[in-house]
């Protein structure tokens, strides 16, 4: 997570009286995703949070599997996910486990006026592929464009704005928090020399709007695989200040340095991002292994521990044919897997990559549900076939 940011008024001291100008007093609340025992932010609001006007029953928008056949390599053409024009249902959930969730999204719109969303279940990465707008939250507006992964802290209530109606977005749910990885950081936080971004390349809140406006606003609530509509009595955005570790940032894929060596490296220089049984990986355009003998395609391995999931970004991938923009691999734990016939010679000589994709590598197995295997390539498993 980011250092310690604050934005506009707080007092001096937290826990402490924090009045108005009329004399009363602001509304303190903490926001932690783990109790009390990690980070946190103390946020003041001109209204009590808890107003709640009226409830109604939930939707159920859990992933269900489609199949049982978990030890197969898969392909599945992404860009087919229909656009919607409500941000919301256009959330197609294609592979699952109890770590991670993993989403396709063609929204057309966003969250705007008076409805809002909060996921009190996972923390929430989106990658941008297409598209731009603003993620505006309690803490501040954060713009995000082409190859940012926007951090969502899970139970931030938010609104998405895009600014055009042709977006693409890889949504990945995390179970548990979203941090960096730790080989990245000193004993007290600071993200090392080693790493390969460091905290000038991230984003945080800006603009803090404060809005004092009673009135009916609908918070969509996902918990255990349900929406809950929850209505409040006054615009959740009513902070006047807050201060701490805890907030939504963004970190652009082309601000990810790349780490390369004499040899082909293994995956791990590619880690962007650490979750509880899984990781998130950046491949960006880099140069090649300099030894005179190497080869610059990646070695057959052989999948025991984890499932490997690839989000093709763009450019050109010497280890895969056919690969189109949008496009998802997933190659299951149990059997090998490695670049594709021919193309292990061709890499030779090549000095570098253009290539762009997102990897998350699962420890335990996902699952498919029947959004995925309705953009499934069928094909695509008999592609090892010389």
């Amino acid at each position: 997570m980011p250092h310690y940011h604050s934005l506009g008024k707080i007092p001096k001291k937290r826990h402490t009286q924090f009045r108005k100008p009329d004399g009363s007093l602001y509304a303190e609340q903490l926001f932690s995703t783990e109790g009390f025992s990690s980070n946190s932010s103390l946020l003041y609001h001109i209204n009590a949070p808890t107003r709640i006007l009226k409830t109604e029953e939930p939707e159920h928008v859990a992933p269900v599997a489609a199949s049982n056949n978990i030890l197969k390599h898969r392909s599945f053409k992404g860009f087919n996910v229909t656009p919607e024009k409500d941000y919301l249902k256009s959330r197609k959930i294609v592979l699952f486990n109890n770590d991670v969730q993993l989403t396709l999204a063609a929204p057309k719109k966003g969250l705007t006026d008076n409805v809002f969303y909060k996921n009190a279940d996972t923390d929430e990465v989106l990658f941008i592929h297409e598209g731009t707008g603003t993620l505006k939250t309690q803490y501040g507006e954060i713009p995000f464009g082409y190859g940012d992964y926007v951090v969502v802290p899970r139970g931030t209530i938010y609104q998405i704005e895009f600014n055009h109606e042709d977006n693409r977005l890889f949504i990945i749910e995390s179970f548990s928090p979203i941090t960096f990885p730790k080989r990245y950081l000193s004993k007290y936080g600071q993200l090392l020399e080693n790493s390969p971004y460091c905290e000038r390349d991230l984003r945080l809140p800006e603009n803090l709007q404060t809005h004092d406006k009673p009135g009916e606003y609908l918070i969509q609530v996902k918990k255990k695989g349900y929406l809950y509509p929850i209505w409040y009595g006054n615009h959740p955005f009513d902070v006047v200040g807050w201060d701490g570790c805890e907030y939504p940032y963004a970190l652009s894929i082309h601000d990810f340095e790349p780490i390369t060596g004499r040899v082909h490296q293994p995956p791990p220089v590619h880690q962007t991002f650490d979750a509880n049984n899984f990781v998130i990986c950046s491949f960006v355009p880099r140069l090649f292994d300099y030894h005179p003998h190497s080869i610059p395609a990646p070695y057959n391995h052989s999948n025991i521990d984890s499932d490997e999931v690839l989000y093709y970004v763009d450019g050109d991938f010497m280890s895969r044919k056919h690969v189109e923009r949008g496009m998802i691999t997933l190659h299951p734990a149990g059997i090998p897997h490695g670049p594709h016939p021919g193309t292990v010679e061709k890499s030779i000589g090549a000095k570098e990559t253009k290539e762009l994709a997102v990897m998350v590598d699962t420890f335990h197995p996902l699952v498919l549900t029947k959004d995925a295997l309705g953009i499934e390539d069928d094909s695509y498993i008999y592609s090892w076939i010389e």
